[in-house]
């Protein structure tokens, strides 16, 4: 990934050093099980300890030569151990190494978004409790349609990340797992106890069968899970893209001190930094399909999965982290317009309580389709004439009989929408 769109705590994960770092604790780890076990000589497994190190440089040269990454490491790594690297890698295939790598890699990487969301959450909870009870609009196919709360609005998107959070904790332990099983996955050149003893030190679990890969379901999952999260974040985004569109101005990014919205319009607020939360949205679930489709692998093994993953681990991890953080800022920072909200809301002279008014008919005697007569024909002649949507009720011969004024006036009451607010959020802040 580009800087522009990058943190370091999570580049560094897909770094070059910290790549060959873990495949160095993975090799030395295993050295250490087969020492044990007296496959190999103690006095290697400590040699590969104390005289690791590697050269990125010079691991990049050998590959030119025999175009194998895993084969140039061993080679680097052998140059700094001496005698003793013989004793490296027995019995292990290249992939024991690549797969139980790109475990820690995800395993970290996970981590790192799950502080992520947590920073979201905490921003969305701070404004949802502020705003419980503030009026607003609410919306369905982008046209008014009852009064909720801006609260509840962000109660919904916190109870979706609390969700992802979920979401994300079982796809990091599913990607967890470890093999080092040799070249089909019998163990036929390696003991058992080998994988167990590199899983626990890599903070993994041991894969229950591997063939020469660990079963690419696992990674299927984790990237569909992490799209989805960024699926959040766009409509979290979108949300507040709207809701900062002029003729609506409920709230808006925060536009700092010497920014500027436009090179041509020296007046332009833009949501520069929503627009571009949405296009990374894209950017992360583009990693979807291929990670699905290298389920399919041709029999123990084939490589056509590698190279996918060597592009989607880094991009969609580092896009998603960046995505996470970015718009937790924007959360913390949002500009909120109560105002604006309440002007909004009255805007079609009461129409937001027609279905109010259609139930109270009911319940005093007319039928479900003569009231929604009733209703409905004043409700156009507001959409159509502007007037005031009580008055033409009030006026309306035919609702007379089931609806005094006092009761219309009742039914124009915000306290209605808002009875179960603390039903609700006691629910989604149940902690």
């Amino acid at each position: 990934m580009i800087p522009r769109y990058a943190r370091q705590q999570m580049t560094d994960i897909w770094s070059p050093h910290s790549k060959f770092q873990i495949w160095f604790e993975i090799e030395a780890h295993a050295c250490d099980a087969m020492a044990s076990l007296g496959v190999i000589p103690a006095e290697a497994a400590k040699a590969v300890w104390e005289r690791g190190q590697f050269d990125i440089d010079r691991i990049d040269e050998i590959e030119r030569e025999t175009k194998h990454d895993v084969i140039a490491f061993l080679t680097n790594l052998a140059e700094y151990v001496g005698e003793e690297a013989r004793f490296v890698h027995q019995g292990m295939t290249s992939s024991d190494v690549l797969d139980t790598t790109l475990a820690v890699q995800l395993s970290r990487a996970a981590d790192l978004l799950d502080e992520g969301l947590d920073k979201l959450l905490a921003a969305l909870r701070v404004q949802a409790e502020a705003h419980k009870f503030t009026p607003t609009i609410g919306r369905s196919h982008g046209i008014h349609a009852e009064p909720t709360t801006f609260g509840l609005k962000l109660a919904s998107f916190y109870a979706e990340f609390a969700r992802n959070k979920d979401r994300l904790a079982s796809a990091r332990k599913d990607i967890a797992t470890c093999a080092i099983s040799g070249a089909v996955g019998t163990f036929a050149h390696i003991d058992p106890a080998v994988e167990a003893h590199v899983a626990s030190q890599m903070g993994l679990t041991v894969e229950p069968v591997s063939t020469q890969v660990i079963p690419r379901d696992r990674h299927g999952y984790f990237f569909s899970v992490l799209g989805v999260i960024a699926s959040s974040v766009e409509r979290l985004a979108t949300e507040i893209r709207h809701l900062q569109r002029t003729e609506v101005r409920e709230a808006e990014e925060f536009f700092s001190a010497g920014q500027k919205g436009s090179s041509a319009m020296p007046h332009k607020r833009n949501p520069v930094l929503t627009e571009n939360l949405t296009g990374l949205a894209r950017i992360v679930r583009s990693a979807v399909v291929p990670a699905l489709e290298n389920i399919a692998l041709w029999h123990e093994r084939d490589i056509s999965h590698s190279s996918v993953e060597r592009m989607i681990g880094p991009d969609a991890t580092i896009t998603l982290d960046f995505a996470l953080h970015r718009l937790a800022s924007v959360m913390e920072n949002l500009l909120i317009y109560p105002d604006a909200m309440q002007k909004n809301l009255d805007q079609l002279g009461g129409l937001v309580h027609s279905q109010q008014v259609l139930l109270a008919l009911t319940q005093k005697g007319a039928s479900r389709e003569d009231a929604y007569l009733f209703v409905q024909r004043n409700a156009m002649r507001v959409w159509n004439e502007g007037l005031a949507y009580l008055d033409l009720l009030k006026a309306d011969t035919d609702i007379a009989p089931y609806l005094s004024h006092e009761e219309l006036d009742a039914l124009f009451d915000l306290d209605q929408h808002f009875r179960h607010v603390e039903t609700i959020f006691a629910r989604v802040f149940s902690d």
